[in-house]
């Protein structure tokens, strides 16, 4: 074999899922990862003789064992979380506005504030902000809503490629049902799309993509979504928008398109509802619109923090899954008021919770689960499940190196716990104090 001209080893517990219902905790184990590409080349695991498993390595590769191997200690490597929806402008109002639902909440404090981001010194100020606080997180991957403003929304796309995150950015599109200071025609959203979509796709940099966004079906007119429908797949880009958040959201989608059998349907009519589509809430659907989205290969971002907070519902995970829809996690900052998916991986197993008090027989999600559908689900909702997700060979190494040990940390050790225990208090009581290093594709972002 050649010598790779760069590898990096991390020594130590490495944690990742492989299936839905188990963690894998690997103890005494080397990771590689290609320095060339960013891909992992091996992880080997409880290792009894490092010292002869490096020696082993150094035939095939080249390894400066005082610059490229990184001992861990007490720390152990998890993959980084992959947040399926975040709206990037509402970061300004995170932990603000939580007293209405959704519509109300939309026209008080939501449009007001997104409306300000055609002023781009202040879209770089919470722009900004909010991708450092992502990745301070351990969030190496997001489904980004920008604004209808096309010069901010390539902002957020420079800032986002020049720290280093893996992203989605979609530039949002509403030319009805919207107020009068914060609307688009809809001649300017096509011509607007279609030139951000070229832009993001010339930079050339496969770290972050442009997605087709309208932002939901009572804000899009027939002809903007028929336009938007016949850009993604000309582009061969993502789609994301809101599904059944909200029954007066649902009820009022019915008034519009009274001749079609659900809100889903009217994506699909569209052809707006595909592979490449991410769904962001999806509570209140019929078995019908549950299949179709099957059918279709749809993603479902699964919003629960944001659920609880507009008391918009509770999605019945257990029922997607089952039905073998591919299902994420979403902050949906700032319906979400917490840009951490510790946060919604716990309000996720709470959701859960919540439909099996009604029903003994409901099995809800585990912290396992949980743990699969924040970095593994959302891989797969993004089609990013050959890339990024776990530690599998051959996948780039998007990851976050947690420390439960940190000095005036969250949570406290003892001596009894086990690996697994450890974990546990991090997904539970871990917070952004325990993240010490966060890798996209192999390269260290400065926090």
């Amino acid at each position: 074999m050649m010598k790779l001209e760069k590898l990096k080893i991390f020594k130590g517990t490495v944690i990742h899922s492989l299936k839905i219902d188990h963690v894998e905790i690997l103890p005494n184990s080397l990771l590689g990862v290609n320095g060339n590409n960013g891909k992992i080349e091996f992880l080997k695991s409880n290792i009894n003789d490092f010292e002869g498993e490096l020696l082993s390595l150094e035939k095939d590769y080249q390894i400066d064992k005082n610059q490229d191997i990184v001992d861990l200690g007490n720390k152990f490597i998890i993959p980084g979380f992959i947040d399926t929806h975040a709206h990037a402008p509402q970061y300004h109002n995170a932990g603000t506005g939580t007293d209405l639902p959704l519509l109300k909440w939309l026209e008080k404090y939501t449009f007001p504030v997104e409306s300000r981001f055609k002023d781009l010194e202040f879209a770089k100020n919470v722009y900004s902000k909010v991708v450092d606080r992502m990745l301070k997180n351990g969030t190496t991957t997001v489904c980004y809503y920008a604004t209808l403003h096309l010069p901010a929304s390539k902002l957020l796309a420079d800032i986002v490629g020049q720290r280093g995150q893996r992203a989605f950015i979609g530039k949002v599109c509403m030319d009805r049902h919207s107020p009068d200071h914060y609307v688009e025609s809809t001649a300017d959203s096509i011509k607007d799309t279609r030139e951000f979509v070229d832009t993001i796709l010339a930079a050339g940099n496969p770290l972050v993509q442009p997605i087709v966004t309208p932002r939901f079906a009572p804000s899009c007119t027939d002809e903007l979504m028929t336009q938007l429908g016949q850009l993604a797949q000309e582009k061969n880009t993502m789609i994301q928008s809101h599904l059944s958040e909200n029954l007066d959201e649902v009820a009022w989608v019915k008034s519009l398109y009274p001749t079609l059998p659900s809100y889903t349907h009217v994506y699909k009519h569209f052809n707006l509802l595909n592979n490449k589509t991410i769904m962001a809430h999806a509570i209140h659907l019929s078995d019908s619109e549950i299949s179709l989205i099957k059918q279709c290969e749809a993603g479902i971002s699964h919003c629960p923090t944001s659920n609880f907070t507009l008391s918009s519902g509770c999605l019945d995970t257990r029922k997607i899954l089952e039905a073998g829809v591919k299902l994420g996690l979403g902050t949906d900052v700032s319906g979400g008021f917490h840009p951490s998916i510790l946060y919604v991986i716990k309000d996720a197993i709470k959701s859960s919770n919540h439909h099996h008090f009604n029903n003994a027989q409901y099995k809800p999600l585990s912290f396992e689960e949980a743990f699969y559908l924040a970095t593994v689900g959302g891989s797969q909702v993004c089609g990013l499940q050959d890339t990024i997700g776990n530690f599998l060979v051959g996948k780039e190494f998007d990851a976050q190196i947690i420390d439960p040990y940190v000095a005036n940390g969250p949570f406290d050790v003892f001596e009894a716990d086990s690996l697994k225990d450890i974990f546990q208090k991090f997904i539970f009581l871990g917070d952004d104090r325990n993240v010490s290093d966060v890798y996209v594709k192999g390269n260290k972002i400065d926090l």
